[in-house]
Order: C-alpha cells, then structure tokens, then sequence
C-alpha cells in the first residue's frame, strides 16, 4: 500500500503488522503512563466536553477549545487568546462556517488548496500572536476532527509531511477508493476505540508514538 502514496506510513502500517498497530493504539488510549499512574491527557482529547456544548458551539471558538488544546501538549499564549475571543473572533467564527460541518477528509473530492476553506481558516489563525503551524491544526482539529488531521513535528517527520501535511493526507485516505481509510477505521474498532476517534486521529497517533519510540 505504502509504495505510491504521498506520506510515508507508519512502519507498523507499512509492515502490515495490524495486531502490532492494535497494540500502539490501546497504549496511547487505555493503559496509564508508568511515570504518573494516568492516561495520557492525549487520549482525552477526542471526547473531552467539560461544559457539554461542543456540538453546539461547533461554529464558533471558544475558551473551551483553548483549553483543550492543552491535552495535547500545546497552548495559545494569553494575547493569542485575548486576539482569538475577542478582536478576531467573528472572522474565525465566519471562516469556521464556511469550512462547513464537520465531515470525514478521505469523502473531500477537491484538493484542499491554499484557496479552500479549511487552509484559510488556518492562515488566519497562524496570524495570531503567539499560534503556529501546530496549534492552528489543533484548534481546527477540535472543531473538525474527521475533516482536519493534527500536525506537529513529530508526525510530520514520521509521514514525510513536513512541507505540506493536509492534502497528502487527503490523497493517501482516498487512494484505492479509500483503502488506508477503511483500514485505519478497523484499527480504531479493533482497538475497542470510541467512534469519537475518527481515522485521522489514528493515523496521528500511530506516527507520534512511532516517533516518541514506542
């Protein structure tokens, strides 16, 4: 599978070795961190909804989602935050809407250029004080989290997607009508993983804990 397609996988992907993949997925979300007895604050990313309004909040930024970027180990500084919920924040909210509802990337049939909503979106934030590359792929992640994959460095040394990361993503999901998709949706059922994780989300964490050597 991996031979022709734009990101580099993941060796236990490219290895073909799910059982091994299944194993890295339940280390992230279910077994606690040796050091401090927790899980990861990463694996309560995807459902966390401390005041039970994401889904209706979903066009518009919020504090909640500043605070959820910092389960994963990110966080807007506080003039970005001041910059984000007040000053900026109606044309966020205007760019949020029109990247439209949240949807799986690997059905986007047209190329997710520097002109599409999405990358807007993220031009837009990546002019906040204080809000990279990293957090702009967070904050919209939380918002769209089947639509917009998670960058860092990490995951973009381990995909080969350093240069550009949301449209090789794109590609690798639709490629063979969707085969990556489809088996990145059965390791998430395999590893007894929420329907709240979406595809991309596995793929992230696969390449970030092969990357912190797991």
């Amino acid at each position: 599978m991996s031979d022709d397609l734009p990101i580099r996988l993941p060796r236990v992907l490219r290895d073909g070795d799910d059982d091994a993949a299944v194993d890295v997925l339940r280390e992230y979300f279910a077994r606690p961190v040796i050091k401090t007895g927790h899980l990861r604050t990463g694996a309560r990313w995807d459902s966390w909804d401390p005041s039970g309004r994401r889904e209706a909040d979903a066009d518009t930024f919020t504090a909640d989602d500043l605070v959820a970027v910092t389960l994963l180990s990110v966080q807007v500084p506080a003039q970005g935050a001041w910059i984000m919920l007040g000053d900026k924040h109606a044309e966020l909210d205007r760019l949020l809407v029109e990247v439209g509802p949240d949807r799986e990337l690997v059905d986007e049939p047209e190329p997710m250029t520097p002109e599409s909503p999405a990358r807007r979106l993220e031009t837009a934030l990546r002019e906040v004080h204080g809000i990279g590359r990293t957090i702009a792929s967070k904050l919209i992640a939380r918002k769209r989290p089947r639509l917009y994959p998670i960058y860092d460095d990490v995951v973009g040394r381990q995909l080969g997607t350093k240069v550009a990361h949301l449209e090789p993503v794109r590609l690798s999901l639709r490629h063979r009508d969707g085969e990556l998709h489809r088996r990145l949706v059965d390791l998430r059922q395999r590893a007894d993983l929420p329907e709240s994780v979406p595809a991309v989300r596995v793929l992230d964490v696969l390449a970030w804990m092969q990357g912190k050597g797991y």
